[in-house]
């Protein structure tokens, strides 16, 4: 355990039983390929011996890389009530991205901007942005909307110590607290203040009901509004960077960066959050529990950024699309925690103004001689630098006007040309998740990150509830993961020469997540087909390196197990994990070939932005634990493919063994086809439900 300043740091339990694990485990593994290669190279070579062979040893690097998040686990706890008074508490910006507001919903990403603005923090420290990419009326008459409800929605939450601040969450039947209700005066301020927000979302869906005001606007002049700067609120900022067709964008990462420049003139904090228009503020003292990491003596020189784990409030207790992603924010950021930081999620990171700024942790303030060619030509935001740097500035004060019209200038689509936003400074744009290849070469420069999982979550979004949102959103970042991977700046060059080789691990791994693809593609074909035509491709019951196999087998899923089961999962998710699992898998080829694609040059960078409108019908399936592929044929097809080759394989396999008697030979194959058939079926159901359907 270490104990910091303002914060514990608690290693993993278990940790030398996981290690021995690993150590037993890896020698099975190499015990596998040397029998498959030694096979190969003492008997005639088959094609399904070399397809076999190419797929484990495949999946053995994989699994090799995949271990680098259990060598090192950690957890932590704070102690926000140790931290400095707040009048000492350093400055922060909240950025929230929004673009369309027909998969965004307008009142959805008010009530996320109110959360915000709501947080427990010091309102004279505290400035809110809202990016709105798309330019729409709606979202700026909204914003005004927001901001008139937010001087009565922030002082109630702190007279009465409201601790959900979203009102929408406040005001469902999950928000109730019976703590307030003691609170004289209460319920008759709480009907007020409902009323009031519903006026507010009637006034919004109104303005919103005209299909002009939700139209995307692609060519426009930069607009920065100042919706609200009162004594005694945060400050609330509406920006719209200029956009032009022919000019390029760099999609989210560039409008990040464009409020990195806008806030430097209005707020200048040294630390910014960026949440998911979608993600509302569920607990509002995340940001000082973030500062028990960058204001602790023991941390804050080279901590750039504080990632909480993305989750959400509409997931179902089964959650049969594992939307939760426990794998990712359980055990892989928990262990890379334990490296030397978790990467950059896309949502819920306080992050360091300097760490995205000013290169390493150790930069010289000499970096600066050269501004221009970095930061671009506008002198205020360069002066703005120097006083996060804590350097003497010749920035006079200059009027409110002044300033915003220096704002707009740094919103111009052409403000970057010539300058290293975007390679150097800023949200990197090597690919088109912004925020992982940020994280990234963050950490190749030399800062650390921290990854703190609360018992209360701090952020609470909207989960895809079917298989098609699901999927677009898997192949995106899959894919745009892979062109990372073959890169300049790829972890298998780029990453060992600067970082950790165990940290190094993680990233590779995550950037080859989708060549899970071509083992279960070849797992779930070769051995069905030579399960038919009695050919073994696995040793018989009797030989001892059977043994080896089922060991291989028993203990990557008692591993899994146990890591669901100590997360507080149950038996029912671990199953289901595996059955997802794989089924993402198989459809991950699609994230193959459109990287190929993109790397050839035959697909234009584009950004499919996820739909969160919710869908009563999905979400009711979803509820129920069915599977919902409506509009999910093409995702499906090499999965559809898979099964029938199973099915096929399964009642012709069990033929031919009770003819042949060939069991021992056999049980292997009969195995992987018996435990394939026993996952898919619900998916199984569902397509024969989808088929009926569309007949």
């Amino acid at each position: 355990m270490g104990r910091h300043t303002y914060h514990i740091e608690t290693v993993q339990s278990w940790l030398l039983l996981t290690r021995l694990h690993i150590l037993i485990h890896l020698v099975a593994v190499v015990s596998i390929c040397y029998y498959r290669i030694s096979h190969l190279l003492h008997q005639p070579p088959t094609a399904p011996w070399i397809l076999i062979t190419l797929a484990e040893l495949l999946l053995s690097v994989i699994w090799f890389l995949n271990q680098s998040f259990r060598w090192h686990p950690v957890s932590r706890t704070v102690m926000t009530d140790k931290l400095p008074r707040e009048d000492n508490f350093p400055g922060l910006d909240i950025f929230v991205c929004t673009l369309d507001p027909e998969k965004e919903p307008t009142v959805q990403v008010m009530d996320t901007v109110v959360s915000a603005v709501a947080m427990d923090y010091p309102s004279d420290k505290l400035a809110v942005y809202l990016s709105d990419d798309g330019g729409t009326p709606v979202t700026l008459y909204a914003m005004k909307e927001a901001g008139v409800f937010a001087k009565e929605w922030v002082p109630f939450c702190r007279k009465y110590g409201v601790k959900s601040r979203c009102p929408r969450a406040f005001f469902s039947p999950m928000g109730e607290d019976e703590d307030l209700l003691r609170h004289e005066g209460f319920k008759a301020h709480r009907d007020l203040i409902k009323a009031k927000y519903e006026k507010m979302q009637k006034n919004i869906d109104k303005f919103g009901s005209d299909p002009n005001n939700l139209r995307l606007v692609n060519d426009r002049a930069p607009r920065i509004e100042i919706i609200n700067e009162e004594a005694g609120l945060p400050l609330l900022v509406y920006v719209s960077r200029e956009r032009r067709p022919s000019l390029p964008h760099k999609f989210k990462g560039g409008a990040l960066n464009t409020l990195l420049r806008v806030s430097g003139f209005l707020s200048n904090a040294p630390y910014f959050l960026v949440v998911d228009c979608d993600m509302y503020c569920n607990d509002p003292t995340s940001a000082k529990q973030a500062m028990c990491f960058f204001l602790d003596p023991q941390t804050s020189k080279d901590t750039a950024f504080v990632q909480f784990p993305q989750m959400f409030h509409n997931l179902s207790k089964k959650d049969i699309y594992d939307s939760q992603t426990r794998t990712a924010f359980k055990t892989m950021w928990q262990g890379m925690d334990g490296l030397r930081g978790p990467g950059l999620s896309g949502s819920g990171n306080y992050l360091s103004r300097s760490a995205l700024l000013f290169g390493s942790p150790n930069q010289k303030n000499d970096y600066l001689q050269e501004a221009q060619k970095y930061f671009g030509n506008s002198t205020g935001f360069i002066e703005s630098l120097k006083i996060i740097r804590g350097q003497k500035t010749t920035k006079k004060s200059s009027s409110r006007e002044e300033t915003l019209k220096e704002a707009l200038a740094v919103c111009s689509c052409s403000y970057e040309n010539n300058t290293k936003w975007g390679s150097e400074v800023g949200f990197s744009y090597v690919i088109l998740l912004e925020s992982t290849v940020t994280g990234y070469i963050l950490h190749t420069r030399g800062w650390r990150s921290v990854y703190l999982y609360p018992k209360t979550p701090c952020f609470l979004g909207c989960a895809p509830t079917d298989i098609k949102e699901g999927m677009i959103q898997l192949v995106k970042w899959l894919s745009e993961l892979l062109l990372l991977g073959f890169s300049k700046h790829s972890p298998f060059t780029y990453g060992f020469s600067s970082m950790s080789i165990i940290h190094s691990f993680t990233y590779c791994l995550i950037t080859m997540s989708s060549l899970y693809a071509f083992f279960f593609i070849l797992y779930g074909i070769v051995p069905q087909l030579c399960l038919l035509k009695g050919i073994p491709v696995f040793p018989k019951v009797t030989d001892p390196w059977f043994a080896v196999f089922a060991f291989v087998y028993v203990s990557t899923q008692v591993q899994h197990l146990v890591e669901v089961l100590s997360g507080e999962g149950s038996i029912e998710m671990w199953w289901d994990e595996q059955r997802i699992w794989i089924l993402k898998s198989v459809t991950s080829i699609f994230a193959v070939l459109e990287a190929t694609k993109k790397r050839l040059g035959l697909n234009k960078m584009k950004f499919n932005l996820s739909n969160k409108a919710i869908d009563e019908e999905k979400m009711k399936k979803y509820e129920e634990g069915r599977f919902d592929f409506q509009g999910a044929a093409v995702f499906m097809a090499p999965m559809v493919l898979l099964l029938i080759i199973n099915i096929v394989g399964f009642f012709g396999g069990i033929w031919r063994v009770l003819n042949e008697k060939d069991f021992q030979e056999m049980f292997g194959q009969l195995f992987l086809v018996t435990y394939v058939m026993a996952l898919s079926y619900p998916i199984l159901q569902a397509i024969v439900t989808m088929k009926s359907k569309s007949g």
